[in-house]
């Protein structure tokens, strides 16, 4: 029996580990909510080789900080540009600082 290579990855945060359930399960929200998340461009998630939604840990984090403000009454487009505008700030704020 052969190693799966993916399985050396399962700590890179941008390997597509998780099934659009699992993704679901972990964030405690409906799969649907993650197509809406995608759908919005928020995260795109990649295709496994048989089409399936897989998601990493960072597109995770970033659909959590969704979820927490939808969570709190911000509706799921204005929680996706918030968080589209905060991602933009901080990579803003990197360059700046690494200057």
């Amino acid at each position: 029996m052969t190693a799966d290579p993916s399985h050396g990855r399962l700590d890179d945060d941008d390997f597509p580990a998780y099934t659009t359930g699992r993704a679901a399960e972990i964030l405690g929200t409906s799969q649907g909510f993650l197509r809406v998340v995608g759908e919005a461009r928020l995260i795109t998630p990649l295709r496994s080789e048989g089409g399936h939604r897989r998601y990493s840990r960072y597109q995770l984090r970033i659909a959590a900080r969704a979820r927490e403000l939808v969570d709190h009454g911000t509706s799921i487009e204005a929680a996706c540009r918030i968080d589209t505008e905060y991602r933009r700030n901080a990579e803003s704020s990197h360059r700046t600082a690494a200057a």
